[in-house]
């Protein structure tokens, strides 16, 4: 039960840390409702889990290799690129509503979404590794630590998304394009991050 708590803190909290799939959440819910929020919290939950068991395993290691490290980075730094750019382009619309129906996200897109974005981070894995290390010492581990993590993700992607939705009854026009302009914005932001550590590195 122990290894379970310990889990569920460290998802719950790695997922809140304020990130590029945090403010596609946001700006997500805030367009389509909470069943798409839902949905990328999901999807975050599934590669957290994911990664926290390939940082048990060792994984992390991998980035050690020059090649792999710099594919991963580069590849990552351009899915969050696309998805920042998209994001600034709704931002720039002439009007609220004016995208075409194949544009409108529905759960489906919001969870293969956030599998991708989530997954192109090579930095959640050495991070999940080095946390996964401490966790295990600290309070066993296992499959109800990895269990603990998912939930923990879940639940606090689920809060986030709840939250935003119950916020969105208060958000007009303008401020939904201006949340597309700083999510866009910042997401863009944390893609030039990722490239420009990636090649110094």
């Amino acid at each position: 039960m122990t290894a379970l708590l310990v889990g569920f803190g460290l998802g719950f909290l790695v997922a809140a840390q304020l990130g590029p799939i945090s403010l596609l959440a946001i700006r997500s819910t805030l367009r389509n409702g909470v069943y798409v929020g839902l949905a990328i919290g999901g999807g975050v939950a599934v590669i957290d889990t994911l990664y926290a068991a390939a940082g048990a395993a060792g994984a992390a290691g991998l980035l050690a290799i020059e090649p792999l490290r710099l594919a991963f980075g580069l590849i990552g730094a351009a899915v969050l690129a696309v998805l920042g750019a998209r994001t600034l382009w709704s931002a720039f619309r002439i009007r609220l509503g004016g995208e075409s129906d194949d544009e409108l996200a529905t759960p489906r897109a919001a969870f293969l979404t956030a599998l991708a974005a989530t997954a192109s981070n090579p930095l959640t894995i050495a991070s999940w590794a080095a946390v996964f290390a401490a966790a295990s010492t600290a309070g066993g581990g296992g499959p109800l630590l990895l269990l603990g993590v998912g939930l923990g993700s879940l639940t606090w992607m689920t809060i986030l998304a709840g939250g935003v939705s119950v916020a969105s009854r208060w958000v007009g026009p303008r401020l939904l394009r201006t949340v597309d302009g700083v999510a866009g914005a910042g997401v863009l932001g944390f893609g030039a991050l990722l490239a420009y550590r990636t090649m110094r590195d």
